[in-house]
């Protein structure tokens, strides 16, 4: 990843932790939480009604990114 990708990510963080105030509040929190073989499961409901989910259970080498995402 560039440099200039990355300026384009934390500037749309930026309008999404705007936009979405509690959800960095939800990953700090959510992180702090998450240890080896914890499940996270996504669910994704589109204006159509149309769902897609998914889950994952999380690895001993995934904590560190998930902290991360925290941040």
């Amino acid at each position: 990843m560039n440099l200039g990708n990355l300026m384009q990510l934390k500037n749309s963080w930026a309008t999404f932790t705007q936009n979405h105030p509690k959800f960095p509040k939800f990953l700090q929190a959510a992180s702090t939480a998450v240890k080896e073989d914890t499940l996270i499961e996504i669910k994704i409901t589109t204006a159509e009604g149309k769902v897609i989910e998914t889950n994952l259970k999380v690895k001993a080498s995934d904590i560190e990114l998930v902290k991360n995402l925290a941040m």
